[in-house]
């Protein structure tokens, strides 16, 4: 990432995005763009095709069974709301059953 910021990247370029499209006219990589290059990496790897937001629900899978708090995975995905990172919550299963507390009139 460091050396496309310092040598891959277009000096001359105003967009504010990290990512363009890598001929000209140079501009932000779109949703389409995402899907391309996800695309082409399953074949390149010989993989099923599978969605782009597979990536996202990864990197946020990993990041709660490393110990990552809610919010901070909220913010390397970008999420405008909360909420929309709770979604991840139920993916941790571990973590979820420190949180159960026994059944009334059972024992732990």
């Amino acid at each position: 990432m460091a050396d496309y910021l310092l040598h891959g990247r277009p000096r001359d370029c105003s967009a504010t995005r990290l990512f363009l499209t890598e001929r000209a006219p140079r501009r932000p990589i779109d949703a389409s763009g995402i899907r391309a290059l996800v695309a082409r990496g399953c074949k390149r790897a010989g993989l099923p095709r599978f969605a782009s937001h597979r990536l996202r629900h990864t990197v946020a899978s990993d990041l709660l069974a490393a110990g990552a708090p809610l919010v901070e995975i909220g913010q390397v995905l970008r999420h405008r709301s909360q909420l929309s990172t709770t979604i991840y919550a139920k993916v941790d299963r571990v973590r979820l059953r420190e949180l159960v507390r026994p059944w009334p009139g059972e024992t732990a």
